[in-house]
């Protein structure tokens, strides 16, 4: 790929980023832009993956994150498991789950893999074993932390979804929160594990740009929680099981988990870049091209 693609594909990106980042905040005073933002979302990961992962290798995590977080929306809807007792409200649905759910999980859980891979290290062709199990982990908890923040206002207050038997996290149970953690894993295992069969073979840079927009967005991805608990009105709702809640203290925990999980997540990962680009040391064009450049140094993952 020429220098002046690349340059283009990487000035695209970060328009992209911005106008996400635009909308991630503008969504938090006009909710009715979310599905549209998700789409768009949608759109900047296949084109981040894609740059970083070719485009066989994307089409592997949309579809595998379409597949399998839709079947196990569906069971969990038809058995309880691995959510819980729950269904959607509102039309739109594939099947009995309506059809921005795939595309959410595929949005922001790209995003949790890109922080992911800031932390524990990026999956490419014959990766460690510890790397290609350890960042869908990694991922899957930073995607389940979007959902500890997002769940009891999406469920309780918003009622997008009904909790049947309800849960002590204002109305949302613990198997919600395992079941999200589980599936991401899931989906993102495969990712990960066609990565290590078929994908690119480990460079000698790191893609310091893309793991800085990822980490952009996913820390903006928190605008909404914080917005919310300065604006919003609040009162007394009551959830499927009777328990009533004060919204007052919704919105104040979801701000308050926001801050010690997807925020702390995202800190975590800027400090590792900060740290990656301090100590890397540079590498003349002579070495690389003697051969003599050793990609474990600078990614702990090859």
């Amino acid at each position: 790929m020429s220098t002046i693609v690349r340059s283009n594909r990487l000035t695209t990106l970060w328009a992209i980023t911005a106008v996400i980042s635009l909308g991630l905040i503008i969504t938090g005073f006009v909710p009715g832009i979310r599905m549209l933002l998700i789409v768009v979302q949608v759109v900047f990961a296949l084109l981040h993956g894609a740059r970083r992962y070719g485009w066989r290798g994307i089409a592997v995590f949309i579809v595998a994150g379409l597949v399998i977080s839709n079947i196990l929306e569906n069971l969990s809807i038809s058995t309880g498991f691995p959510f819980g007792n729950y269904h959607y409200t509102g039309s739109g649905k594939i099947f009995q789950v309506p059809w921005f759910i795939g595309p959410a999980y595929l949005a922001t859980g790209y995003l949790a893999w890109v922080v992911a891979t800031v932390l524990l290290g990026d999956v490419r062709r014959n990766s460690p074993w510890l790397t290609t199990i350890g960042t869908p982990v990694v991922a899957a908890f930073a995607m389940t932390a979007w959902d500890l923040s997002l769940d009891p206002t999406a469920s309780t207050i918003h009622q997008n979804w009904i909790w049947e038997d309800g849960g002590g996290f204002f109305g949302v149970p613990l198997g919600n929160f395992l079941g999200w953690t589980f599936t991401v894993y899931l989906f993102i295992q495969v990712f990960a594990l066609d990565l290590r069969a078929r994908g690119p073979q480990p460079g000698t840079e790191r893609d310091l740009a893309g793991d800085l927009q990822g980490i952009v967005l996913y820390l903006l991805t928190t605008a909404s929680f914080f917005i919310a608990y300065f604006t919003e009105a609040h009162t007394t709702v009551t959830d499927a099981v009777g328990n009533k809640w004060q919204t007052a203290d919704i919105y104040e925990s979801s701000a308050l988990v926001t801050v010690y999980g997807m925020v702390f997540i995202g800190l975590l990962a800027l400090l590792r870049i900060a740290q990656l680009h301090t100590t890397t040391p540079s590498i003349s064009p002579a070495a690389k091209t003697a051969g003599q450049t050793k990609p474990d140094s600078l990614h702990p993952s090859a």
